[in-house]
């Protein structure tokens, strides 16, 4: 199983601009690559601000100091690596309340931008690649269960479980799995079980200074259990 890196989703050629470049400069390459905000690059291509649509709105307003990158620009820059998951760079976007993230190689030079935009692509991933994924991945390779018990519905990334697991301990790892998968909006939990993973019962104490020999738990009334509904919790500034 392998979720999508910030490296497959970022767009990779970067418009980026100079910290001399001036405010109609800005807003021209906003206006023409439709986009939002723009990195500010040095010499060497390292990011050391970003200009959005709201500095310049900002800076129009007030009239206040210099109408250039350098003097527009909110920095330090928040920037993402293109080995990181989806969900990493999501998560960096909410705490810092950015729409987009200049991406940067080992050496820190920007080789893209990775958008809200992008990180929404996880969703329009079909439904019958997710439910071959999680049959595949999830249920075979990872957990080693016979795809035969077990039946896979999705419908517009809704991913719900039915069949029948061994053990009900593993359903908990089995939701959470099928959660991770790229494309997975929710999870819902209609698995049964042959068993519920009793623990021996153990008497306390001792009996003549022997300990008392553990007692199988008994079987459980009523057939197998229904698991509980479960629903999905991430993953894109």
């Amino acid at each position: 199983m392998r979720n999508r890196s910030v490296a497959d989703l970022m767009t990779p050629t970067a418009v980026a601009v100079q910290p001399g470049t001036s405010f109609k400069e800005i807003a021209r390459l906003l206006d023409e690559y439709g986009i939002t905000a723009v990195p500010v690059v040095d010499e060497d291509d390292r990011p050391v601000g970003v200009v959005s649509e709201a500095d310049l709105l900002r800076r129009h307003t007030t009239k206040d100091g210099p109408s250039t990158a350098e003097a527009m620009m909110s920095s330090p820059v928040v920037v993402a690596r293109p080995s990181w998951t989806a969900i990493e760079a999501a998560r960096l976007m909410e705490r810092h309340r950015v729409k987009r993230l200049p991406v940067v190689d080992a050496g820190g030079r920007l080789i893209g931008v990775l958008s809200r935009s992008d990180l929404l692509q996880l969703f329009l991933r079909r439904d019958r690649a997710i439910q071959e994924e999680i049959l595949e991945d999830v249920v075979t390779r990872i957990l080693g269960l016979s795809p035969a018990s077990i039946h896979i519905d999705v419908d517009e990334g809704r991913v719900t479980l039915s069949g029948t697991l061994e053990r009900r301990s593993v359903a908990p790892v089995f939701v959470r799995l099928c959660e991770s998968v790229d494309g997975v909006v929710e999870v819902v939990d209609r698995l049964t079980y042959e068993d519920q993973d009793r623990e021996p019962e153990r008497d306390q104490g001792m009996a003549g200074g022997t300990d008392i020999v553990p007692r199988a738990a008994p079987e459980a009334e009523g057939g197998a259990g229904h698991g509980p509904l479960a629903g999905s919790g991430p993953a894109r500034a």
